[in-house]
């Protein structure tokens, strides 16, 4: 997208890591701030995000040295995902831990950064996209829907109400 030449989409690495949990709690107290205390209320750590970088692939997106938003895509299936409503596929990744910066939502990047994962698990190769989200007005279950993924079920993980959604095929 010509819009965002300026912007580079490229692998996490370990140094990004407390860059990464200032965007995550900058974007949890955000959606608290604006819908109240939630499941998305979380204060996240340096330590929790490299925790992440073990157990997935953390892509950042930069605006010069700026990290101004971020996504993991992962092989292995999350615990909130039940993949029996999903159409059968052999190799699925998993959309995790998507963030924009606050200052920058609403601009087409949270749209771009999809479009690089999409692009990402065409080359790993990967033949569909699965996330959840949640199922309430903090959630970004409209967004995944206007980029093009398909919701698959509504589901209840542990009291929190999910919206499963994929993109298939790649």
């Amino acid at each position: 997208m010509p819009r965002f030449k300026h912007l580079v989409f490229e692998l996490a690495t370990t140094e990004d890591a407390p860059a990464l949990a200032v965007l995550h709690t900058e974007v949890s107290e955000h959606l608290t701030a604006q819908y109240g205390r939630g499941p998305w209320s979380n204060k996240c750590s340096p330590k929790g995000v490299l925790y992440g970088m073990r157990t997935s692939r953390a892509f950042v997106a930069r605006e010069g040295s700026a990290i101004v938003a971020t996504l993991h895509l992962a092989t292995k299936k999350p615990w909130a995902i039940d993949t029996s409503y999903f159409k059968p596929c052999k190799k699925p990744l998993y959309l995790l831990a998507m963030a924009v910066t606050p200052a920058r939502q609403r601009q087409g990047i949270g749209r771009w950064c999809l479009e690089e994962a999409r692009r990402v698990a065409k080359a790993w190769p990967a033949d569909a996209i699965r996330l959840d989200a949640y199922n309430s007005v903090a959630g970004a279950g409209g967004f995944y829907a206007t980029c093009g993924f398909t919701e698959v079920a509504r589901a209840s993980y542990r009291n929190t109400p999910l919206i499963y959604y994929e993109f298939q095929p790649l």
